[in-house]
């Protein structure tokens, strides 16, 4: 692995340290972050550490620093990955064209609809804005108009900047995808497994391991968490370590289901949130909208039973009767049903759990996803080289030389 190619990672939003781990493999690895106001550009330390840059908070002031630091960058960038398709992205695009280098908008999630989810759960992040919401479809226009390239992470996100007028070909690359080495399953008996984290030692478990969120809709698993064990006498705890599972905890005490509910502070996702996933009986994905759902994933690769809303890119991994179980979003007495269905199953849930590592270890797994995308970034650099050579333009009036000349 040469590492010869310089690459931007431009973070508006926050990300993952797996992906910033996973960049700085393969290539010479720079970030230029926003300042998130309580909250962290990088989840967790990267190791080892990498070369990185601290922007304002507020957006136009970010996009006018990264613009700044991307003309200002000696030697310049080879290519700059940028998060989305927002403010950034439109400055990281019109920036690129001015330096003739590659641009990348990088999808993870689709920005309108997670937006349109606070109007579904008011009182689980900020308020819905009409005009917030036109300002990021204008952005995205935008944004197709001005960039080139997008690597989106399912074929539901490439369907969504399609409909923004993405002109070019639109790759689908699954980042940061899943370590099936660190995500496997456990030999070890679950007893032992939830006595090592503090887990309750009788009942079955339920993971719900996605951040808190309007468009990860706790809500509906909590009122589903409080039937099966109200109306339908089953010991069941939801398991939740993640960003904002204080407000989790206020929403269960709310919903009178907090007795049955453990939350705690985030774990590390490369050491400690496997054993979790391997700790339980099943995970609950019960997301509004979803780009792909890497929460899934990674129960699949642990062999752990998976019930994920029938919506966005999770109808692409968890496909009932195969790999998982699905529910209409928000509908808590058919996330109960589905709850049942797979405890009382065991032997059927086993089977769609091994098809379901099988989908992961050969579509998701985290080294192939990123050799898959250095080539991709290879190839994507190599032409715009080959564009800007003077053999490639013609001659001074603009038409490619006759043979004959």
């Amino acid at each position: 692995m040469t590492r010869d190619l310089r690459l931007t990672f431009v973070v508006e939003s926050g990300t993952d340290v797996r992906l910033v781990e996973g960049l700085d493999r393969h290539f010479q690895l720079n970030l230029v972050c926003r300042a998130i106001p309580d909250g962290f550009h990088v989840n967790w330390t990267p190791k080892p550490l990498v070369s990185m840059k601290v922007g304002p908070t507020k957006r136009l002031a970010f996009a006018r620093f990264l613009a700044h630091e991307i003309l200002s960058q000696r030697p310049r960038p080879d290519v700059v990955v940028v998060q989305g398709y927002a403010t950034a992205a439109l400055a990281t695009n019109l920036v690129a064209r001015v330096i003739g280098c590659t641009a990348v908008m990088l999808v993870c999630s689709p920005v309108e609809q997670y937006y349109l989810c606070r109007k579904d759960a008011p009182e689980s992040g900020p308020p819905f804005r009409l005009r917030e919401f036109y300002g990021l479809k204008a952005l995205a226009r935008l944004n197709a108009w001005a960039g080139s390239n997008y690597v989106v992470l399912s074929e539901y996100l490439r369907q969504v900047v399609k409909g923004h007028g993405a002109r070019e070909a639109i790759e689908i690359i699954p980042l940061y995808g899943v370590d099936v080495e660190r995500f496997y399953p456990s030999h070890r008996p679950r007893a032992a497994l939830r006595s090592d984290l503090g887990l309750p030692p009788t009942g079955k478990i339920i993971l719900f391991s996605s951040r808190i969120a309007p468009e990860k809709d706790a809500d509906t698993v909590l009122r589903a968490i409080g039937e099966i064990n109200a109306a339908h006498k089953r010991q069941v705890w939801l398991v939740n370590r993640s960003g904002g599972h204080e407000s989790f905890l206020r929403r269960a005490a709310a919903l009178g289901v907090a007795e049955h509910v453990v939350a705690g502070s985030p774990v590390d996702p490369r050491s400690e949130l496997p054993a979790f996933y391997q700790a339980a009986d099943l995970c609950v994905q019960a997301s509004r909208d979803e780009g792909l759902g890497f929460s899934a994933l990674e129960a699949l690769a642990c062999e752990v039973p998976v019930i994920a809303t029938d919506v966005g890119g999770l109808r692409e991994t968890i496909i009932p009767g195969l790999t998982g179980w699905s529910y209409p979003r928000g509908d808590a007495r058919a996330l109960t049903l589905q709850v049942l269905d797979v405890l009382d199953h065991p032997e059927e849930a086993g089977e769609r759990t091994r098809r379901g590592r099988e989908l992961v270890v050969e579509r998701y797994a985290e080294r192939k996803v990123f050799a898959e995308f250095e080539r991709w970034v290879r190839g994507a650099v190599e032409s715009r080289r080959s564009a800007r050579r003077p053999e490639s333009r013609g001659d001074a009036r603009g038409r490619q030389p006759d043979s004959n000349e």
